[in-house]
């Protein structure tokens, strides 16, 4: 896990493991949506996850491009957004995937902000 706004493509055409920024036709749309919950994310926006052995790794404001960051083949969001003409967004909203329930009212405190300024983007 991460703390981190990722959107398409998650795919390369070089399929190297990282490192290739896949640019989709609506690029800019997909930053405007990762950026609008990210900057609304007091850990998200920092671009700094600050996770478990992987302290070093960073985000400018708080988003990825999918393949940029690793690259996946056959992603659902991807899929999605080719096949069905969805727009989404891959949240990583936690280093923990499966934070304790003492954790989730933190979580959500995190959380509320910026998906209330998602949802107004629809």
């Amino acid at each position: 896990g991460s703390v981190v706004a990722s959107y398409p493509y998650d795919d390369s055409p070089t399929h190297r493991p990282t490192g290739v920024y896949s640019k989709s036709a609506d690029d800019e749309v997909f930053r405007y949506l990762a950026k609008a919950y990210a900057s609304h994310h007091p850990i998200m926006r920092t671009g700094k996850p600050n996770c478990p052995g992987e302290e070093g790794e960073t985000f400018p404001d708080g988003i990825t491009n999918g393949a940029q960051w690793y690259d996946v083949e056959g992603g659902m969001q991807d899929y999605n957004y080719v096949w069905a003409n969805c727009f989404e967004i891959t949240l990583e909203l936690s280093c923990c995937k499966y934070p304790p329930t003492s954790e989730l009212p933190k979580e959500w405190e995190n959380n509320r902000e910026s998906l209330l300024a998602f949802i107004e983007k629809v």
